[in-house]
């Protein structure tokens, strides 16, 4: 007889949406019944919880004896060989770190106590949902991941330029992941977020909606990587000689402030170049214009933590500048770029658990299921036990242990004993008492799958992420919002999203609905926790916070036939003079004879060089050229794109008739090419007010 065919296990048939329930964090549990089957592990074993650790108490350690954890973490870690399963397309650079400011107060760590000391470091950029093979500059979350070479060992300090997260409790996170990659039936889209099952997913989960205001803002678009922040996320422990402890936020603040692009402007340099921002850390290091980011951290007691307004062990909050406010420690820079990509940037590992004595992890649930995924994700995508064996994972500090054998072992260990105790072998590795230890922190609570009602506040710091934003930002960020969920073909989702919005800010929600042509506003989403009124926080925002500088910027100078000379060598020489880099581009890669009788070489042939690539443009051309430019759709293009993403133009009299071809206006960022001054004194920033003439925004 023929064996029958499996079947899932299954619930009484009744209606799951009335058995739906919320739990002390107001997280969605959704339960089995009708057409749902029951949620088993890979064994069988029903699930009672798919959206908690197993805690020791609410705000306690996840243990290591939940199972169900280990096993969706560990089949998700495993999915992808050889490529990361996030954070595939990465850019790298070797550099240092130099502390200038000692926290010897609060930490045995010698990265932290020793000011002046230049520790190696091998800092990786990441976008997070496309493949190896996809672009620099979609809208995404930016990895920012840092491995110091410590003496005392290897510190990764492992997070993004976001400084908080979609989810609440690493189980989560394969759920996650699974909702943002390319759907699995059709495979597509790449790099996007902007389809059903992302909607879907965090549309179900009130806890991303702080997270999707960040996502949603122009930082997840940023100009170049040497203009992103970099978060920690979590919540670290400091602890001195006595073991006592003080909590910790990490911040790296760039040199150079924060640069975003606008929308329109990330969509074509897509098409114009697949590498943009990793050409541009390249090209950075190569003319030694080395990137640098400060170290801040924000210190506080667990006596103040408890005087908080939000519970800081939540990835999903963050620690508001006015309340904890931030100091500079240190700095990085980056000044060499990797010999071997492969050999580096695709084989580094990074580990959040990691940490030298004197740093130690908080009770984040988010943080402790990083601890173990990141090191079992390395042992199936780099080939076995060994990969700190690799050179750009080894420390650079001596290292030595019982550890043996095993895949791709390079080492040759030598004598009998490979164990401890032992008193065979009078060199063998002992333990030590400076060595790493634990905070011993007494966590009372009782072992369950609970989430603590300190979490269940979804909507307070969305809303202060929201208001703190500058006018052009909520304008932008209300048109994200429209644009995604215009690409989500499920109706119920998109009103789904709208009615969180309602909880954040009922003028965004109608900006949104509006966009959407919804014909009424839903009701709010239901929510245990009312949204609160915080302070502003104006470090949430881009503008404002970059910087009017010319370093780290480029600016192109189009020219052609004839092009006056003096007026380009004067552009060129004050906008280097000022520290940016300058390109010249004509409509032939030859170049072009300017007025003096010379040849000039062009640094890119219009065609393939769009104005997208530059920060402020400069057009230079003799009255023949204008005018035949002015028939040259690359050559309108180019202007015309400089104008609408609110860029600096200069330009001559011989310029006028390109100009006019593109439809480019007066206004404080149209200058002329004769005054170099002016001119860079635009180029140093967007022409905001510019915008409202250019586009529609929600």
């Amino acid at each position: 007889m023929a064996a029958s065919k499996p079947t899932g296990k299954r619930a009484p048939a009744t209606t799951s949406a009335d058995r739906d329930s919320r739990g002390q964090g107001d997280e969605l549990h959704q339960l089995a019944g009708g057409a749902h089957p029951v949620l088993t592990s890979n064994q069988g074993i029903p699930v009672a919880d798919n959206q908690n650790s197993l805690r020791q108490g609410p705000r306690g350690p996840t243990l290591l004896e939940d199972f169900l954890l280990r096993e969706k973490i560990t089949h998700f870690d495993h999915e992808r060989i050889p490529e990361r399963i996030v954070h595939a397309r990465g850019s790298a650079a070797h550099g240092f770190f130099e502390l200038t400011r000692s926290l010897g107060k609060v930490t045995r760590a010698k990265i932290l106590t020793e000011v002046g000391v230049k520790t190696p470091v091998f800092t990786r950029f990441s976008t997070v949902a496309g493949g190896a093979g996809s672009v620099d500059t979609p809208r995404d979350v930016r990895g920012f991941a840092v491995k110091f070479y410590t003496r005392e060992g290897n510190w990764d300090l492992v997070g993004n330029n976001i400084p908080v997260f979609f989810i609440q409790d690493a189980i989560k996170f394969p759920d996650l992941i699974h909702a943002v990659k390319m759907e699995p039936d059709r495979a597509f889209p790449q790099a996007a977020s902007a389809h059903d099952t992302f909607w879907d997913f965090v549309s179900l989960m009130p806890e991303s909606m702080h997270m999707i205001m960040w996502a949603m803002s122009d930082r997840t678009i940023p100009r170049s990587l040497r203009t992103i922040e970099g978060f920690g996320i979590h919540s670290f422990r400091l602890l001195d000689e006595e073991g006592n402890s003080t909590f910790v936020k990490f911040h790296w603040r760039p040199k150079l402030g924060l640069q975003s692009t606008v929308w329109d402007e990330a969509l074509k340099l897509q098409a114009a170049d697949n590498d943009f921002h990793r050409r541009d850390l390249f090209e950075a290091i190569q003319r030694g214009d080395f990137p640098e980011w400060e170290l801040a951290v924000q210190l506080f007691t667990e006596e103040q933590a408890d005087g908080f307004p939000f519970d800081h062990l939540d990835p999903t909050k963050i620690i508001p500048e006015s309340l904890v406010p931030l100091q500079v420690i240190g700095r990085m820079v980056l000044d060499r770029w990797p010999d071997n990509f492969f050999a580096e940037t695709e084989q580094v590992a990074f580990c959040p658990a990691n940490v030298p004595p004197g740093i130690d992890f908080s009770n984040d649930p988010l943080l402790q299921g990083r601890l173990f995924s990141y090191l079992d994700t390395q042992l199936i995508r780099l080939g076995g036990p060994n990969f700190n064996q690799i050179p750009i994972n080894a420390p650079k500090c001596p290292f030595a242990n019982h550890q043996r054998d095993g895949h791709m072992q390079m080492q040759v260990p030598k004598g009998r004993v490979a164990y401890d105790p032992s008193s065979l072998q009078e060199d063998s590795p002992r333990e030590t008492p400076t060595g790493f230890r634990s905070h011993a922190s007494a966590d009372d609570g009782r072992k369950g799958r609970t989430r603590a009602e300190s979490f269940a506040d979804h909507y307070s710091q969305a809303r202060m992420f929201f208001r703190s934003l500058e006018k052009p930002e909520q304008a932008h960020l209300a048109s994200a919002l429209v644009f995604e969920l215009s690409k989500v073909e499920t109706e119920k989702v998109r009103v789904r999203t709208v009615s969180h919005l309602r909880n954040i800010d009922e003028g965004l929600a109608k900006r949104v609905a509006d966009g959407l042509a919804l014909g009424t506003l839903p009701a709010p989403a239901p929510t245990a926790t009312p949204a609160q009124d915080l302070p502003a926080a104006p470090e949430v925002r881009v503008i404002g916070r970059n910087k009017p500088l010319l370093q780290g910027r480029c600016i192109g100078i189009l020219f052609d036939e004839g092009s006056d000379a003096r007026v380009i060598a004067n552009l060129r020489k004050s906008a280097e003079k000022a520290g940016a880099s300058v390109k010249l581009v004509a409509p032939k890669i030859g170049g072009a004879t300017l007025s003096d009788g010379k040849t000039q070489a062009a640094d890119g042939q219009l065609a393939g060089t769009p104005s997208v690539v530059f920060d402020a443009v400069a057009v230079v051309l003799s009255a023949d050229a204008g005018k035949a430019l002015a028939k040259e759709a690359a050559a309108v293009g180019f202007v015309s794109d400089a104008w609408a993403h609110l860029k600096a133009i200069a330009s001559d009299e011989g310029a006028q008739a390109l100009l006019k071809a593109a439809r480019v206006g007066n206004d404080a960022g149209t200058v002329e090419a004769e005054d170099s001054k002016a001119f860079l004194a635009a180029a140093a920033t967007r022409q905001w007010a510019r915008e409202p003439k250019l586009r529609l925004l929600a």
